[in-house]
């Protein structure tokens, strides 16, 4: 008889630091045959498994944040101890010696196929389940079907064309079998809307336990792939955006309504901050509509901590020695916080110049994103940051700047030192915030009347942003800086307000790794990339040989190793790979 095996350090790997919260009553299993694994009692270990792998299979090299590719946008550098330190994600960031073999781009597909694989046998044995014994059976399915688009979702993204594996009970043989052109373009986001559609019908309003997607969790999910869709890029040989869907735009629209949030809770921070912050009391907020749950003082040695932001640590000596200085922030992201007098971004110019603290204007996010030199890092005065090894291993070669949204203050006792650093802190995967954005963009789009509604929308976040000082409330009277920032007053045509929603949305959600994916979805990564390298070129020789080949680099090709598996059933990327 087929046996499952039950790995206990996967189980137990998602528990949460809340009272309610579903893992922590999990006990390890030993083998189970599929009798019993159909057993009630038995069959929600499954499920849980299922969640567990999400963070169980990522890796400091391969985190599903994402961040480790989001260094070919304009938001970030690469960072390290210089170009030869983690080169494979340097030849993503130049966007050169990009190679089909590369173990990055292999090992991120084959981890989250893992991850579909968990969720697919979870499906599998919910499918036999009595549901008159189990009752829970049409919610956990719901729940797995989620976290199968979250799968496909990620790799479309990064990949374009995928298979899916949408047939839980696929034979050995129709698994080898699989095209990553059976779909379309288009085709191939709707069957991540199949899953999230299916999942939004059942679950509910709201989830007792933490780490279980709500209805507004799906409503989230839609609206976004929704978006992705609108932005039409089915010519077979190209990744140009050919047309926008109105009907993906109503889509979104739909899914975004302020009440299916509501319902449940879900709204804005009243301060920005708090959607980044380690301690309890602002874990699951009410801006955090699902995340990865992580946890410490678990009863394992070091907790269930966030490994895959273990290279961003800065290597602060005596007290994070070790930390490997990754995923720093652009100046050109920090410039495009600067504001006028007016309190408004530059929107068209905010590159011209490099941002002053002394002189220039600031949105208050920029504090709250990045970590500037003759500022405290992570808030805490007894670490103040300067332009020195202690905040650049590569001795500036990618600047001095630090993300502040993925670190924690090293004194908190919410960095904790295993094989990496790691943190108990959860990763938000949907914000409220980017719902909003969402929203706005659609309504941009549409222009069917409702663009004040769009700016309305921006305005919201602004305000929320002016008031977002808890932790930086004494940073223009100790450190000169000047922070301004003000509301959207006039009237816009479509082309003003998708410039304003557009420059939001990078203020709003920098260095959370979606800048490219915007761009690609856009369809303005080569211009503005290019436009990018250009301007570094002048300060940073890392970028003299960098080039952005459009209907190419917008996607990573399919690794080779997966092309010569599938029999001829896999077709590459346009690019010439």
């Amino acid at each position: 008889m087929k046996k499952i095996i039950y790995i206990c350090t996967a189980i137990l790997l998602l528990s949460f630091s809340s009272c309610s919260d579903f893992l922590d009553r999990q006990v390890p299993q030993g083998t189970l045959s599929d009798d019993q694994v159909k057993d009630a009692k038995y069959v929600d270990n499954l499920v849980i498994s299922a969640y567990a792998v999400w963070i169980s299979a990522e890796d400091i090299n391969s985190s599903f944040s994402m961040w480790n590719f989001d260094v070919r946008s304009d938001d970030a550098y690469k960072g390290g101890n210089g170009t030869s330190d983690g080169d494979v994600f340097h030849q993503l960031e130049i966007s050169q010696g990009i190679l089909t073999t590369n173990w990055n781009i292999s090992d991120m597909w084959q981890r989250l196929y893992n991850c579909i694989s968990r969720v697919n046998t979870a499906i599998a044995l919910l499918d036999q389940t009595d549901g008159s014994t189990y009752t829970l059976k049409e919610e956990r399915l719901a729940e797995m079907k989620f976290l199968r688009a979250y799968g496909h979702f990620l790799l479309k993204r990064l990949y374009k064309h995928i298979p899916f594996i949408m047939n839980e009970n696929l034979t050995t043989q129709e698994y080898n079998n699989l095209s990553n052109t059976e779909y379309s373009n288009d085709e191939g986001w709707q069957q991540i809307i199949n899953d999230l559609e299916a999942a939004y019908k059942v679950l509910p309003v709201k989830q007792a336990e933490v780490g279980r997607p709500s209805k507004a969790a799906a409503a989230a999910f839609l609206a976004k792939v929704y978006l992705y869709k609108a932005y039409h890029q089915d010519n077979a040989s190209t990744n140009e955006v050919t047309s926008i869907s109105n009907d993906d735009l109503k889509k979104v629209v739909e899914y975004t309504e302020e009440a299916i949030y509501t319902a449940g809770g879900y709204g804005l921070e009243t301060d920005f901050h708090n959607n980044f912050r380690p301690e309890p009391q602002y874990e699951n907020g009410k801006e955090s509509l699902w995340a990865m749950q992580y946890s410490m003082n678990d009863g394992t040695t070091y907790g269930n901590l966030n490994w895959s932001y273990g290279l961003i640590v800065p290597n602060i000596p005596g007290v994070t020695d070790g930390g490997c200085d990754f995923y720093k922030p652009s100046q050109n992201l920090v410039n495009a916080f600067r504001t006028d007098r007016n309190g408004l971004p530059y929107i068209d110019t905010f590159n011209q110049n490099d941002y002053d603290k002394s002189t220039d204007y600031a949105d208050p996010r920029l504090f709250l994103t990045v970590g500037l030199p003759g500022l405290p890092y992570e808030f805490n005065k007894d670490y103040m940051m300067d332009e020195s090894a202690t905040w650049s291993r590569s001795n500036g070669l990618y600047g001095y700047y630090v993300t502040l949204k993925q670190n924690v203050d090293p004194a908190s006792g919410y960095l904790i030192k295993g094989s990496w650093w790691g943190t108990p802190m959860n990763r938000i995967v949907f914000r409220y915030a980017d719902v909003m954005l969402e929203r706005a963009e659609a309504l941009v789009q549409l222009n069917d009347g409702r663009i004040a509604e769009a700016i309305a929308i921006v305005n919201r976040l602004r305000t929320r942003a002016k008031q977002s000082l808890s932790v930086i409330s004494d940073y223009e009277n100790r450190y000169g800086v000047r922070m301004n920032v003000s509301t959207y007053t006039g009237t816009y045509n479509q082309a003003q307000a998708l410039k304003i929603v557009k420059m939001e949305r990078r203020i709003e959600l920098g260095m959370e790794s979606e800048r490219f994916f915007d761009l690609v979805r856009w369809g303005e990564a080569d211009s503005v990339i290019n436009k990018y390298y250009a301007e570094e070129a002048n300060d940073c020789s890392i970028y003299s040989a960098a080039r952005f080949t459009k209907n190419k680099n917008e996607y990573l090709p399919i690794p080779y190793a997966q092309i010569a598996a599938s029999n001829g059933h896999y077709t590459q990327n346009i690019g010439e790979w």
